[in-house]
């Protein structure tokens, strides 16, 4: 186990953290639609990393998930698809009622934001709220075959193998490794420019929140395809809801993984630790 968890960590970080550094020494900055190819590429260390695993400690992919169980698991898919619009609803709803940010509900302050900030997505002015959000939703199935990149090696191997018998601390230590393999991007202001080193701490709080959630989707929907919708929606998704209603910009409390995203992500894990479904959905792992 000790074995196979180092060959893990050294390919998906050395894999991850090489080609983002190189990157950022070539001066693009993360997220810079001009590498956007090899920042993607990057996101596939976790992947290599549990193939790398598996491959050292003889454990085969019989347990990987890789079966989409597409009418067996279809609830789940659903969820997956449709949950992180849940939340950011939430997230929104929130901060209108404790005026953290002004939101624009129909998106088009942000969208503005966004056509005043390239000169070439001035067409964005003219575009419906309603359909940039459901063209997200859409781009969100396809979006999942980049997630897997990560998806199959933090929920398809690695939080499988910590903490026998215990998801929660399984989820636990799978968010901090998660939060700690973002961490040269999001030093570089990758999701909240402004405050990197504050925004780090939100972000691993709520990293450990979608580790519980995305590790109970794992085991209850029998495939890391659920998974990988989920994150995908999760970015598409949720982050566009947001960032779209309060006008564009990253804020350290009003953002999916901001400070308020703590409610609807941390409800829903501690929830689910509460009620003893993570231990149910767990025990075949």
């Amino acid at each position: 186990m000790i074995r196979g968890v180092a060959v893990f960590l050294a390919v998906a970080f050395g894999f991850s953290w090489l080609v983002w550094e190189l990157l950022s020494r070539a001066g693009h900055a993360p997220g810079s639609t001009d590498m956007a190819a090899l920042y993607l590429l990057a996101s596939f260390g976790p992947a290599l990393g549990a193939t790398a695993a598996r491959l050292a400690t003889r454990q085969g992919f019989a347990d990987a998930g890789l079966a989409p169980r597409l009418k067996a698991a279809l609830p789940w898919y659903l969820f997956a698809w449709l949950w992180p619009l849940a939340a950011g609803a939430v997230i929104l709803l929130l901060a209108q009622v404790l005026s953290l940010a002004h939101v624009d509900w129909s998106l088009g302050s942000g969208l503005a934001a966004l056509a005043d900030a390239r000169p070439d997505a001035g067409h964005l002015r003219d575009l419906a709220g309603s359909g940039v959000l459901v063209n997200a939703m859409l781009m969100a199935v396809p979006s999942a075959l980049i997630l897997f990149g990560e998806e199959f090696g933090w929920r398809g191997w690695l939080q499988r193998r910590l903490c026998a018998g215990r998801p929660g601390a399984a989820a636990v230590a799978v968010g901090v490794i998660w939060s700690l393999w973002h961490l040269p991007l999001n030093l570089r202001g990758y999701n909240f420019p402004h405050d990197p080193l504050l925004g780090q701490i939100v972000f691993t709080a709520n990293l450990i929140f979608l580790s519980v959630i995305f590790g109970w989707l794992r085991e209850r929907s029998g495939t890391i395809w659920t998974v990988c919708l989920a994150h995908a929606s999760t970015n598409t998704v949720g982050a566009t809801l947001v960032t779209l209603a309060i006008g564009g910009g990253q804020d350290l409390f009003v953002a999916y993984l901001g400070a308020l995203g703590v409610v609807p992500l941390g409800g829903l894990a501690l929830w689910l630790a509460a009620t003893g479904r993570l231990r149910r959905a767990g025990g075949g792992a």
